[in-house]
Formats: structure tokens, C-alpha cells, sequence
């Protein structure tokens, strides 16, 4: 682990080995339904490879009118474009330059592969305006068609291939306008035998937002295809089934993570604006879940318009998030007052006081085969002043490497620490091995007052110990108090954590007992604790996309000793000096 990544779980203490491999003990964990299903998909990888497998997919396209599914309207980023028809690829947390092979080159990240066998990046290249966009971008799709026509573990990949036609197809005009009748015909090509796998092998045993990636290009390829409208049944059929499936009651999706519920929300607007386009009948209950995570991911957003930084999320651009919103439900478009102020399912609360926000992570772990993005940051808080981020987690960046366990780590994140020991173990290629069975929360309200009375038992199986944790935001938003307990257990160190956004300053007070932090508008609050001594120790934020920033943590670190620990603080705003409370 890097220092830099080091800095920001604290230090991790190594576990005896498991009797089981971790990766093992993941995967047994999945739905019988799933497991069956990912190993069928792995037992036939060596057919798929097979150049009989070839003839089994359409070797021509049949004659009729195609209709084109909705072009995509979501602004790219000029910048990147121009890079990359310069050669360099910025992706995944990783930029290499002229990459050769250019598919597969040497150092690439997973990461970085798929973002770019996906093609998303296609709206970069329009963005960037001009033939020569438009002719980079229809140069790399027509050597994509000559590299990899037959298939392979990565590139044909049913989550990648589902993304990547998505991309193609959305982008047809783009990339058509001066094409000639050879570039077309095997374009269409392609793409019927890429949805022609998508349909043989879905749901290839995948589960939660890459399946849906999935079923989404195999709609938008039967949408698109000429005689293709079993594909887009197909697709439709298995999206109605997965609807009910992954989304719960309150509208969040299985997989706990705020920029996945953006980027799910946007995926499936972008199908129901395709059916609709097409004039097909839309999958059964797609209108409303659609309109239910919404109003999750307005729960998520905080007071500059950006997300929280729960299970593997970055705040996301504002703008974007807004425009999901509008396009999710055009007749809400700009009113705020959608947000759920609690999602009970999906295990989160949202407190608003004045211009106070505080949102919790208030619910267990992602479920398995749903736990791809899940962190250790059960119990953990933000809270924002109007547009003003205070106490943030650090996020997650998306080159993973060091930073997938270093992120991820319940040091990561505003919440207690036993003995610095993660309170959901994760294999190291993401599944959760062993979490909290049991977290409890209990809401009060009473005349603008919050209360949130809450609990977890992730450390019961490691040190027998139960983490409670008390919030009460005040009606007038300038006192949010906490109580942190430890019950049961023996004698064992602890961390409470209190990430601060880069933006805030902040210095020690009181005898080490307080500290104070400043705002960028110049708002103070005061940090004060009893039970445990105040410290300020270095962090990172990985809150934007790609970018690492250095910052500060506020530690109330502490002894358990053989009764409970418990720990009394509070976050109240600072008066100018002659003005009382």
C-alpha cells in the first residue's frame, strides 16, 4: 500500500489466515442461481473461443429499414477528446500514451481496459468537434471490428460489449456522417454479432448494475438492427425481471452506491427514451422505478448538488446529476423538495436542519453478488452547510490498485475504528467475505429535531463488540451531537474519524480537547469531545473523479477497557464575538 493511500485508511492490521481463500469464501456466498450461472458462462469460454464459434454468430445482416435508437445527448468532455486524438488515453485513473498493442497494451489496468473497450469515450471525440473527431472516433471503432472480431475474456465481456454498444449505437451519426458503404456495412455487422452473443449468453450470471449495462445494449442493439426485434424482446424481458429484482421499495438500487444509482438512473432513461422512440411497449414497472431513483438519488445529493461519498462513489458534477434528474422526471425538473428525507431498504437517512445537512449510511452491506462496490463505512456520516462540504469520506479512486483496499477500509471513512480492524472483511477481488449481520436504526423527530439512534455488529465476530451510535442534529442546524459506545468485548484501541473536506482549515483547541474548523466562506464550527483527547492527523480526498487531494482528519482516538467505551461529541457553529446563541 502506498504511504499516500496509507494515509488515508490509517494503518491495516493483517488477519491470521482464513481456513478458506477469501475470493472462494466470496463467490460461495452468491445466490445458488448466480453461482450456477457464472459457472456455465466460464465452463463454455473455451467454445467462445473456439473459431466454431464463430459460424454460430450472424455471418450478414438482412435487408429492411433499421430504426436508430436515441442519439446521445450527455456532454462530453472537449478536453479528453482532444487528447485522445492525439493518442493519449486517459482512463480509468491511468493515462498511457499510444498504446500498443492498442488493445491490450502492456501496463494497462483492468480498469483502464474496460473504459476502453467500452467507448464511452465516443463522447469525448464528438465533443471535441470537427471531422478529425469524428474521424479518430470511426478510425478506432473500424480497428476494433478488424482487432477483435472473435472473442475474448475482457473485450467481449457481456457488461463491456452491452456498454460498448450502447456507445456505438448512440453515436451512429456521429461516426456515419462521410462514412463509406464498406465502414457500414461492417459496423452493422458487428453489432449483430455482438448482440447476437449478448442474447446467447445473458444473464451470464452477472448481477446488479453490470447486468443491467448489459441488458441495455442488447436492447438498443435490437432496436437498431434490421429483423431485430426478438433481441430487443429478449432484452426487454429480462429487464423487467431484473427491475423487480434490484430495486428496492424505497427506489435505491441493491448495490448502496450513490454514483451508481446516477449512473443506473441514466442508463435505464436512456432505454425508456429508446422503446419510446421506437414506439415499443416499455417493461413493466420501468416508469416507476425510474421516478423512485430519482427521489433516492436526490437523497444522496448534497447541498452543491453533488453526491455522497458512500460504497465506492465520487461526487459527480452537479449539472449532471441535476439533468439525470430532469430527464428522469420532466416534470420535476429544479424542485428540490423530491429528495426522501430516509430509505429505510436501502439503509440511509437524510437529516435537514436550516442549511445543515448530515446523511448517514445507516444500513448494512450490499448483499452478495451486489457488494462489488461495497466499503467498510457501515454507520458512517457527511454533512455539508448549504453549498459548503465539512465532513466528507474519502471516496474512492478509481485506479484502484492500492487505493481498491486502502479506500474502502472503514479508517476511510467518518465512523468509529476498532484496533484499526475493517468491520466488513472484502476478498481482493471485491466481494464481501464477512460483514455486519445486524445494523438497527431508529429515527425520532420532534419539532424540527433529529434524532438517530443506531447500531452494528460487525466486530462481534472479531473482538465480540457492538458499535452504537447516536446523532441529534438540532432544529436550527448549528449543533449536531454524537455518542459513540462500544459494548461488550475486552480492552481494545479505537478511532473515531472525522474526514475533513479539503476546502476546510483546521486547528486544535481547548487542551487538545476541540478543534476548530473553518469553512471557505468563513463560517466556523467547533469539534469538542469528552472521553478520548482530540488530534489532527493528514487524509486524502478522492471525492472528484481522477483527482487526489490532500486533507486533514479530526481523531478522537481512545482505550476500551473492560466496561463499555463510550465517547460524547459534539459539531456546533462558531459565533462572532458579541453575538450570543
Amino acid at each position: 500500500m502506498s504511504a499516500m493511500a496509507e494515509s488515508a485508511a490509517g494503518p491495516t492490521r493483517r488477519r491470521a489466515r482464513e481456513p478458506i481463500a477469501p475470493s472462494l469464501r466470496a463467490r460461495l456466498r452468491l445466490p445458488m442461481g448466480m453461482l450456477w450461472g457464472q459457472a456455465w458462462y466460464d465452463l463454455r469460454k473455451p467454445l467462445f473461443a473456439s473459431r466454431i464459434y464463430r459460424l454460430l454468430l450472424p455471418t450478414r445482416v438482412g435487408n429492411g429499414p433499421a430504426p436508430v435508437p436515441a442519439a446521445d445527448s450527455w456532454p462530453g468532455d472537449a478536453a479528453h477528446g482532444a487528447a485522445i486524438g492525439q493518442g493519449i488515453f486517459a482512463l480509468g485513473g491511468q493515462a498511457i500514451r499510444d498504446p500498443a498493442p492498442l488493445w491490450a497494451p502492456v501496463g494497462a489496468s483492468p480498469s483502464w481496459l474496460e473504459e476502453l473497450h467500452g467507448f464511452e469515450w465516443l463522447r469525448d471525440l464528438r465533443a471535441a468537434s470537427g471531422d478529425s473527431g469524428r474521424r479518430a472516433g470511426r478510425e478506432l471503432v473500424g480497428r476494433w471490428i478488424e482487432d477483435c472480431r472473435d472473442w475474448d475474456a475482457l473485450a467481449w465481456r457481456p457488461d463491456v460489449t452491452g456498454r460498448r454498444l450502447m456507445a456505438w449505437l448512440s453515436h451512429y451519426e456521429f461516426l456515419a456522417v462521410g462514412a463509406d458503404a464498406l465502414f457500414r456495412g461492417r459496423y452493422q455487422l458487428s453489432v449483430a454479432r455482438q448482440a447476437g452473443h449478448l442474447a446467447r449468453v445473458l444473464p451470464a450470471g452477472l448481477g446488479g448494475s453490470r447486468l443491467l449495462v448489459a441488458i441495455g445494449g442488447l436492447i438498443h442493439a435490437g432496436l437498431a438492427l434490421p429483423r431485430g426485434a426478438s433481441l430487443a424482446l429478449r432484452g426487454s424481458r429480462l429487464l423487467e425481471r431484473e427491475v423487480e429484482r434490484q430495486f428496492l421499495p424505497d427506489g435505491g438500487h441493491r448495490e448502496r452506491s450513490p454514483s451508481v444509482q446516477f449512473a443506473m438512473l441514466r442508463l435505464l432513461a436512456g432505454v425508456r427514451a429508446a422503446l419510446a422512440g421506437a414506439e415499443r411497449p416499455l417493461p413493466a414497472g420501468l416508469d416507476d422505478t425510474i421516478r423512485g431513483m430519482a427521489q433516492m438519488l436526490r437523497l444522496f445529493q448534497h447541498g452543491d448538488g453533488g453526491l455522497a461519498l458512500f460504497n465506492d462513489s465520487n461526487a459527480e458534477e452537479d449539472w449532471l446529476v441535476d439533468m439525470a434528474l430532469a430527464r428522469a422526471i420532466p416534470a420535476y425538473a429544479g424542485i428540490k423538495a423530491l429528495a426522501l428525507k430516509e430509505a429505510p431498504d436501502s439503509g440511509f437517512e437524510r437529516l435537514l436542519a436550516n442549511r445543515t445537512l448530515v446523511l448517514v449510511d445507516s444500513g448494512a452491506p450490499a448483499a452478495a453478488g451486489y457488494d462489488g462496490h461495497a466499503h467498510a463505512g457501515t454507520l458512517s456520516f457527511e454533512m455539508s452547510v448549504g453549498r459548503e462540504r465539512l465532513i466528507v469520506n474519502c471516496g474512492a479512486h478509481h485506479g484502484r490498485g492500492d487505493w481498491w483496499q486502502a479506500q474502502r477500509s472503514t479508517a476511510a471513512h467518518s465512523t468509529l475504528v476498532v484496533d484499526d480492524t475493517n468491520s466488513s472483511v472484502f476478498s481482493p477481488d471485491r466481494g464481501l467475505v464477512r460483514g455486519p449481520r445486524t445494523v438497527i436504526c431508529r429515527r425520532e423527530e420532534s419539532e424540527g429535531n433529529v434524532w438517530l439512534d443506531m447500531s452494528h455488529d460487525g466486530y462481534q465476530a472479531t473482538f465480540d463488540l457492538i458499535h452504537r451510535r447516536r446523532l441529534f442534529l438540532a432544529a436550527g442546524g448549528d449543533d449536531l451531537r454524537g455518542e459513540d459506545r462500544l459494548v461488550g468485548g475486552g480492552k481494545r484501541p479505537f478511532a473515531i474519524r472525522f474526514h475533513l473536506h479539503p476546502d476546510v482549515t483546521a486547528s486544535l483547541a481547548q487542551n487538545g480537547q476541540a478543534a476548530l474548523l473553518r469553512l471557505p466562506s468563513g463560517a466556523g464550527w467547533r469539534l469538542r469531545a469528552t472521553g478520548a483527547p482530540v488530534s489532527l492527523s493528514d487524509g486524502v480526498y478522492l471525492g472528484r473523479r481522477d483527482e487526489i487531494r490532500k486533507t486533514l482528519q479530526v481523531v478522537i482516538s481512545g482505550e476500551k477497557g473492560e466496561g463499555d467505551a463510550v465517547v460524547k461529541w459534539a459539531l456546533a457553529r462558531e459565533t462572532k464575538p458579541g453575538k450570543h446563541r
